[in-house]
């Protein structure tokens, strides 16, 4: 309580001279959009790291060559179309005409094919889709082939893939980047350029429009359609002060707050210039991520342990507050409204007790539990907090290492045990429809060393996600699903945390924002 009355009170008061808008936005505030993130952009390389700010970042620079709309059916976005032959065995892909990199370069087939081949590396779809491919051929310029041993039912969904890692087309060149490093030169073809000389991380970040870009002639849909840019630039202001931001945007000094933190919520709600606005209506996922290499969580007994203490409804209200029709629990690695979604009660009883003795039955032996959290990130943050409280009731040796975004993004990378700069446990949040697919989602994957952030393994999980993608009907697939997400919470692949909507906040001049699991920046205008 004395939290949400501080920032109210801080939320009131004047902005600071020192984050007034720079001289470049008052003098164009017509042709301007000044947006502030929901977390720092730490990472630019939205191949290289999942985190939902840099895929976010990656819709400005780069382009895709299908897309979903909010039907979830795939459209061509770079492609012209495609063929299909060989009883689905050969693809065919064509360019559309026009397309440019931000250096001036046209985009050849060439650049797709070493894009895809980055990507696959990375991503879990990608992944599936590269055990299949025997051949990735460019025909000539605009076109190029994708040769199977095997048909892929959903080889166009993985290629319109939106969040997590999406597809996003770069020049081969920096393609050819090593996938276990992050790319540093932001060269695309989307709506926008990124102003490197303008990037300062933790304070700012500058997108300018690309003339050279000619959107598709369909109205925009999600990730889909034409992606038309209406400000000739676009600021990121990273404002980590949920007050701050908030006087910013009541005093008219930003236009968008992608992320408003809930105990503001009814304070812009009463500000006449300010409209709020639910644009992700699946809502997100919260969770913890336990390191599956390294003791103590190696035993998948002492996860369970973990499991089993979750009260998801502490954590709900300690990030998203107490207006519960804004969050519910969700006691399954599939979201609730996603086709597989079932409540596993009995795998999380919610009591501190039961994790203790469970704790004890394992024999735990004192080892350090590293949380490594954010003291940037409203939505993430508290989750941290209450795991670190949790587990040290239940008898955990914890310790609560909290940063900033960026340092976590970076040190959850490593794999080394805790004593060597490694670490035990982090949490997130992501799209819940993203996680509602055995393929898209990469918590429930087993994929050990190769898999997401965590490492779990299992063989099991594997080929049930390889019996769902190729089932013959949708209960092969269900019943392939269903057992999946079972296995991976007794597992404890994941902790899940809860699920929760948000309000994007913008100033009443602001038209055009779409629905979507991102804050595009197409079609967004003044006025």
């Amino acid at each position: 309580m004395f939290r949400r009355s501080l920032l109210k009170a801080a939320a009131a008061a004047p902005l600071l001279p020192a984050l007034a808008a720079p001289a470049v936005a008052q003098n164009s505030r017509a042709s301007t959009l000044r947006f502030v993130p929901q977390a720092n952009l730490a990472a630019l390389d939205p191949i290289w790291t999942t985190a939902t700010v840099t895929n976010n970042h990656g819709y400005y620079v780069f382009d895709t060559l299908y897309g979903l709309n909010a039907a979830g059916q795939v459209k061509p976005q770079m492609a012209e179309g495609h063929e299909v032959e060989q009883e689905g065995k050969l693809w065919r892909i064509k360019l559309r005409p026009g397309l440019k990199f931000h250096d001036g370069e046209p985009v050849r087939a060439a650049d797709c094919v070493a894009s895809l081949k980055r990507w696959c590396a990375r991503d879990p779809f990608g992944q599936l889709l590269v055990k299949v491919v025997d051949e990735w051929r460019v025909v000539d310029d605009r076109s190029f082939e994708i040769r199977l041993n095997r048909a892929f039912p959903l080889l166009s969904t993985a290629l319109a893939k939106s969040d997590g890692s999406a597809p996003f087309i770069m020049p081969a060149r920096l393609a050819a980047t090593d996938p276990g490093k992050a790319v540093t030169e932001m060269v695309g073809s989307g709506p926008y350029r990124f102003l490197a000389d303008q990037f300062n991380s933790g304070s700012s970040a500058a997108y300018e429009k690309f003339e050279g870009y000619v959107p598709r002639d369909e109205a925009p849909d999600y990730a889909t359609g034409g992606k038309v840019a209406h400000f000739k630039r676009i600021e990121w202001q990273i404002i980590t002060d949920p007050a701050t931001a908030a006087a910013a945007l009541m005093n008219g000094e930003i236009d968008w707050w992608e992320r408003p933190l809930s105990d503001l919520q009814p304070m812009l709600a009463g500000n006449r210039d300010i409209i709020r606005r639910v644009t992700d209506k699946a809502g997100r996922t919260a969770l913890a991520r336990l390191n599956c290499l390294q003791e103590p969580f190696k035993d998948v007994r002492i996860r369970r342990a973990v499991l089993a203490s979750v009260v998801q409804e502490d954590y709900m209200r300690a990030t998203q507050g107490d207006d519960t029709s804004a969050w519910t629990e969700t006691r399954s690695i599939w979201p609730k409204g996603t086709p597989y979604y079932a409540d596993h009660a009995d795998l999380m009883p919610g009591s501190v007790d039961k994790a203790r003795a469970m704790l004890k039955e394992a024999g735990y032996g004192n080892q350090k539990v590293v949380i490594i959290n954010p003291t940037d990130f409203p939505d993430i943050g508290p989750l941290g907090q209450v795991t670190a409280d949790t587990l040290k009731r239940a008898g955990m040796n914890v310790e609560l290492a909290e940063t900033d975004w960026g340092t976590v993004i970076q040190r959850r990378n490593s794999r080394e045990p805790v004593e060597k700069g490694g670490w035990s446990i982090f949490h997130t949040t992501g799209p819940s429809g993203f996680y509602g697919s055995p393929a898209m989602s990469p918590l429930i994957r087993g994929q050990g060393e190769a898999g997401w952030f965590g490492w779990w393994k299992s063989d099991r999980a594997e080929a049930l996600t390889n019996e769902w993608l190729y089932a013959p009907d949708e209960a092969g697939q269900k019943k392939a699903a269903m057992e999946l997400g079972r296995l991976g919470l007794e597992e404890v692949a994941t902790v899940p945390l809860g699920q929760f909507t948000l309000r994007t906040a913008f100033r009443k001049d602001i038209t055009g924002i779409l629905d979507g699991t991102a804050p595009y920046p197409w079609g967004v205008r003044r006025g």
